[in-house]
């Protein structure tokens, strides 16, 4: 499989101001597969891995100093290896060691020219217990499971892509249905590496299934190993109203979904740990279409969706009969399904993500983007609707503006919004 990452990773290696690097996201989108497959391509014979929840014996290795040349002689010890210079170090799971995000800052002020990459959960590099962050002394890579390009490319479509991105409608049409068939089957399948492996090997959808059923187990295994204790129940909570959240027409966020009464301030630190865990995406309302986005935040006003839309199919116990049946057996989920597919081919490729709504609650454009200085805003529909009430009452409030409608109705231009398929919006 081919992920995008290793671009980012490639820049990473050729920047003159590079700085150790912490990749960071969810448990099993992948990091560790990518910084591997990274280091064979750019280091070959060259590379040195280590992880520290198996090495056991290097996990105090930054306890008692930081200084470089020990921790490097140690580690040559103990993995029978040279390093110079142009060793690319790989520290996976570095949360597990004491002090080991720490000792990066050390790395870029002696050693700025050693390539590291440290790989490690969200839920642990964020929420470590070491004296300080490197702030300023690192560069980041976010690494989210894999887009729907990412899909295409897995299974072979390279061609299919071309053709969107060379923006081809009329050649689009002709393979409409093929592809169709494709975004059901990531509806479903979803982009964590290892189902989509699953899916590719045996084409098995039970097998797929089993699989999401124990990333989800794994996460809410997390819940009780990594959460504050008090925080544990509301997390639990959080977490499986999130299907029934996105189930309503009306998306956003209601805390009395999960039990009557419910306050924001009992459950805004058990939504905080699972976005810090990369396991949910928080899309904020934001009040206005003007720039900046984020200076007209509405802070107690949000969607949840889940990191992954396999996962949410998962979660939500959608067969896999959608890819034969269809809207038939899914038609009041089908929005939410559209919505977070959207949502995640969104989430990493533009500058802010909010959504908005009026204050009388009459319209909502589904997001809005902001990215090269432009905002954009986007309305989501599941079939081939073609009324856009909504945005065509925003583009004319916030002149300027060119509206943005994702559906499954062919490409169309017109002066003041573009229709484009659901199935071009690769991520």
């Amino acid at each position: 499989m081919e992920r995008i990452a290793i671009n980012k990773l490639k820049k990473w290696k050729e920047s003159p101001l590079r700085k150790p690097l912490i990749m960071r996201g969810a448990r099993q989108v992948g990091k560790t597969w990518i910084v591997k497959k990274f280091a064979e391509i750019y280091y070959p014979n060259n590379w040195v891995y280590i992880n520290f929840e198996e090495e056991k014996t290097l996990q105090s290795i930054f306890e008692d100093d930081f200084d470089i040349h020990r921790i490097l002689t140690t580690i040559e010890l103990r993995k029978g290896c040279e390093i110079n210079e142009s060793t690319l170090l790989i520290f996976d799971e570095i949360q597990v060691a004491l002090r080991g995000v720490m000792s990066l800052k050390y790395f870029c002020e002696n050693k700025r020219q050693q390539p590291i990459i440290a790989a490690g959960s969200l839920l642990g590099i964020s929420m470590h217990t070491d004296d300080s962050f490197p702030v300023g002394k690192v560069d980041f890579l976010d690494l989210y499971p894999m887009s729907f390009r990412e899909f295409l490319m897995a299974n072979g479509k390279q061609k299919w892509i071309d053709i969107i991105d060379n923006k081809k409608w009329d050649l689009l049409v002709v393979i409409r249905d093929q592809i169709q068939m494709m975004l059901r089957q990531y509806y479903y399948v979803g982009g964590m590496p290892e189902v989509v492996d699953t899916y590719i090997r045996t084409g098995n959808m039970e097998e797929v299934r089993n699989v999401q059923n124990n990333i989800l187990n794994a996460y809410v295994a997390d819940f009780s190993k990594h959460a504050p204790s008090k925080e544990v129940s509301r997390i639990r909570m959080i977490w499986d109203s999130i299907v029934g959240q996105l189930s309503k027409e009306n998306k956003k966020f209601l805390y009395n979904v999960l039990r009557e009464g419910a306050r924001a301030k009992e459950f805004e630190l058990a939504i905080e740990w699972l976005v810090d865990a990369g396991l949910i995406y928080k899309v904020k309302r934001t009040k206005s279409g003007e720039l900046p986005l984020n200076a007209f935040e509405d802070f107690g006003t949000f969607k949840l969706f889940m990191l992954d839309i396999g996962l949410l199919c998962a979660l939500a116990k959608v067969s896999s009969t959608i890819l034969t049946e269809g809207d038939s057996l899914f038609s009041t989920f089908k929005g939410a399904l559209t919505e977070q597919f959207v949502c995640q081919q969104l989430w990493n490729s533009v500058d802010l993500l909010y959504y908005w709504s009026a204050e009388n609650s009459q319209g909502e454009i589904d997001f809005l983007v902001q990215k090269d200085q432009k905002v954009i805003p986007i309305e989501v529909k599941a079939e081939e609707n073609l009324k856009a009430k909504s945005l065509r009452f925003f583009v004319g409030k916030y002149k300027g503006l060119h509206g943005i409608r994702f559906s499954m109705a062919d490409y169309r231009e017109q002066d003041w919004m573009t229709n484009i398929p659901l199935y071009s919006v690769l991520g």
